[in-house]
């Protein structure tokens, strides 16, 4: 819910953003000034913030046009089944009963990103709309054992998914790439799903994720 929360404040600041702006440029008679060129392509990593945890990605991306921007990323973080409760014992010690596996999301990508308000907010933010979609490796471990040891006893499967999301790059700066994006994800799994809890399948996997953008462009 707290995600949910950051979204709406996110949005509400891009509308912000967008009003002053517009009111701001109401009854000028001077041509607009041209939009600034940045580099046509990015590469760089994703920190990830969700409510199954933290995950990490890498992602490149080439500018198509103005608006348009293409991009592939891949990123590794945990999924978790939302009837899971987590409790801790007197040492600080987190442990969810009734617990079987730990799941691993490893989606692969392909994405537009569509850049919006160009006209109307300054150039050090550049909100954009992007969407991504493609294979998925989930990967499961046991719970009951180490976490680092339990992937000496990991399986995996494909599945397939996508996510919609809204961001914006930061600054005036051609050389690195700074930006944040909330996405939403969804992830459809075949067969009998995953088994997260003990007799509990999932056949999907979703939820909201922030990613702080830090990269290069060239």
């Amino acid at each position: 819910m707290k995600y949910l929360q950051i979204l709406i404040i996110t949005l509400i600041i891009l509308s912000g953003q967008f009003s002053d702006s517009f009111s701001q440029r109401l009854g000028e008679v001077e041509p607009e000034k041209p939009l600034e060129k940045f580099p046509n392509g990015a590469w760089g990593i994703d920190i990830m913030f969700g409510e199954s945890g933290f995950g990490i990605g890498t992602f490149i991306r080439h500018q198509l046009n103005n608006k348009v921007t293409g991009y592939f990323d891949v990123s590794f973080s945990e999924a978790k089944d939302e009837r899971e409760i987590e409790y801790y014992d007197y040492w600080g010690n987190s442990f969810v009963i009734g617990k079987k596996n730990r799941i691993f999301q490893i989606p692969m990508f392909f994405g537009l990103q569509y850049r919006i308000f160009e006209n109307s907010i300054a150039e050090n933010l550049r909100p954009y709309l992007n969407f991504g979609t493609g294979p998925c490796l989930i990967v499961t471990t046991p719970y009951e054992e180490e976490f680092f040891r339990a992937f000496g006893l990991a399986s995996s499967q494909w599945a397939y998914g996508g996510y919609v999301g809204l961001g914006a790059n930061f600054g005036f700066d051609k050389s690195s790439l700074v930006g944040m994006n909330v996405r939403y994800y969804y992830v459809k799994l075949f067969g009998d799903g995953v088994e997260s809890l003990y007799y509990r399948y999932q056949k999907n996997l979703q939820g909201l994720y922030i990613s702080l953008n830090l990269g290069i462009m060239y």
